[in-house]
């Protein structure tokens, strides 16, 4: 059903919108603060063990020689690579003990608080380990411990590890948050967001000597360990708890996003925010194509990292490229992240042991433009939308070598053309039944842009077929993209267009407006799936919606 609302029509229903959102843009603001914990227990002072009951254990580690095998090929076929240890016999070194093996627990004695800062280990290539078993209590000072948020930090001379109960948090670029956060740096690992009296923690933590390519002659000590209470969750900027609007336009939306509901900033600094995917490991991935970097955001704790740098482009013209970087972004059921490289003009997925594979590069012998967004069916096939934008030149581009704007599918391994009616497809998302696809089309080949999502009919076979425009958002003065899309487990959709985060009913009827500091470019479902983070510009947001979405490795 296509639904054309009349520029003057939304004007009326938008004027408070507009009038109203001038405050809000005010009062962006462009740094996390830094705030402050409402309790403390110092685990290096007899007195401030005491608030957690924490009890202190040290054993040396040391270097074993032990069998293994070089790199060969996976049993049983599969990888071509030789990327497991089936090869030859070989002798290597480990660390013994290993956290979690049998005897790990068995070498420890206890010490006390006020011994940690005695020199540990023989030295030079030295490791030690330490381990600290602690209690929440009921109360910490004047503030009771229920609900609140609860960090462990330490500071080791030279370099830490951390687990708690027996878990650590891994993943590409990771610094800090259980791996090494950096030389004689803060290592900062969550307890618990919702603290209950009585709660247990065994936190074990690997100091190390370094640096290792040149070791110093000094031994291993904890220069700091604290446990950090904060009543309302780890702090964050005040200004950021409410920075949108949302602007009903149907009484339906009231049912999608309840009455109250706020816009929060998590995150800004950027240069240009896209491609979001939440991954099973509970955390965001976004990219940054303007600066060719994949970011990973961690709600537990707030903290960016660096998730992979050149993302997208190594290529030496590198400086002529706006957007050389990883746009789009989605996980298979595998959990391995599949991605949209502008520079490289190419899908490519990361593989769990580290290869990379090239699932579409061309199509009959040509090169891409840039492929844009990408989204998974839950056959595992893989689409993808072709637009120029991530080309210098875009339209005119001189490395372009087709003559159309693709939507492409990957199945079974072979590359399809599925789509060529538009002239600039972008994003794109699947009805819950996957009976239809939607893409949005932003076309600035002429003077004014056409700006227009249309809905397919998706076949057995997965190709696609009667392509109608099913909303029309020319009615929008600002010039700028139709972009990322994303729908619920109603079918209601959420467009990034011109002036906001436009959302839809599964009918084409208009039900609201988001309307925040930077317009978002891309959007996806994260935490529990009922949370809807929004990539814009320099920053990231978030909000909660009732009806949630589905994850793509779902």
């Amino acid at each position: 059903m296509i639904r054309i609302y009349s520029f003057l029509k939304i004007y009326i229903l938008l004027l408070a919108a507009v009038l109203t959102t001038v405050a809000v843009l005010a009062q962006e603001t462009r740094q996390l603060a830094i705030g402050k914990p409402q309790a403390v227990a110092d685990l290096k002072t007899t007195d401030g063990a005491a608030l957690v009951n924490a009890k202190w254990y040290v054993q040396p580690a040391h270097i074993r020689t032990m069998d293994f095998n070089l790199p060969g090929p996976q049993k049983g076929g599969g990888d071509a690579l030789p990327l497991y240890p089936t090869g030859d016999a070989v002798k290597t070194n480990t660390l013994h003990p290993q956290f979690g093996a049998a005897d790990f627990n068995t070498g420890f004695l206890e010490i006390k608080p006020t011994e940690l800062e005695n020199r540990q280990g023989n030295g030079l290539l030295s490791f030690v380990w330490y381990k600290v078993d602690l209690v929440i209590p009921a109360k910490i000072g004047t503030l009771t411990t229920t609900g609140v948020t609860v960090v462990f930090e330490v500071v080791a001379d030279d370099y830490s590890e951390i687990w708690v109960n027996g878990k650590q948090m891994q993943g590409f670029g990771q610094t800090g948050n259980g791996v090494i956060a950096g030389y004689n740096s803060r290592n900062r690992v969550l307890l618990t967001d919702n603290a209950k009296a009585g709660e247990t923690f065994s936190i074990a933590i690997l100091g190390i000597n370094g640096c290792m390519g040149k070791l110093p002659d000094n031994y291993i000590w904890i220069r700091n360990a604290v446990v950090d209470f904060y009543k309302d969750g780890l702090p964050t900027n005040s200004s950021w708890k409410d920075i949108g609007k949302i602007f009903s336009i149907d009484p339906k939306l009231n049912t999608i996003i309840p009455p109250g509901t706020k816009v929060e900033k998590i995150a800004d600094g950027f240069s240009f925010t896209e491609g979001p995917v939440w991954h099973p490991d509970g955390y965001l991935l976004f990219s940054d194509p303007n600066t060719n970097t994949i970011y990973r955001y961690n709600p537990k704790n707030h903290n960016v990292t660096v998730y992979m740098s050149h993302s997208g482009y190594t290529g030496a013209d590198i400086g002529e490229y706006g957007q050389p970087g990883s746009n789009g972004l989605t996980i298979d059921k595998e959990g391995r992240l599949i991605v949209a490289q502008h520079g490289n003009r190419r899908i490519i997925r990361h593989e769990k042991k580290g290869p990379v594979t090239i699932l579409a590069d061309k199509i009959d012998g040509k090169r891409f433009n840039s492929p844009n967004d990408v989204l998974l069916k839950s056959d595992g096939s893989v689409y993808f939308t072709d637009p120029p934008y991530g080309l210098p030149g875009f339209y005119t581009d001189k490395r372009r070598e087709t003559d159309w704007q693709g939507i492409y599918m990957i199945r079974n391994g072979k590359v399809q053309l599925v789509s060529k009616d538009l002239g600039g497809p972008n994003g794109l998302a699947f009805s819950p039944d996957e009976k239809y696809f939607y893409v949005t089309n932003w076309d600035i080949r002429n003077i004014h842009s056409t700006k227009t999502i249309w809905r397919y009919e998706v076949q057995p076979d997965g190709s696609l077929k009667n392509g109608k425009i099913f909303f029309d958002f020319n009615f929008t003065e600002d010039e700028e993209a139709l972009d990322g899309l994303k729908i619920d487990k109603e079918g209601n959709l959420f467009i990034s267009a011109p002036g906001g985060l436009w959302i839809l009913s599964a009918e084409g009827k208009l039900l609201g407006k988001i309307v925040t500091p930077e317009r978002p470019a891309n959007l996806a479902w994260g935490d529990d799936g009922k949370t809807l983070y929004l990539t814009a510009h320099t920053s990231i947001y978030k909000l909660r919606v009732n009806t949630g979405g589905k994850f793509s490795w779902e």
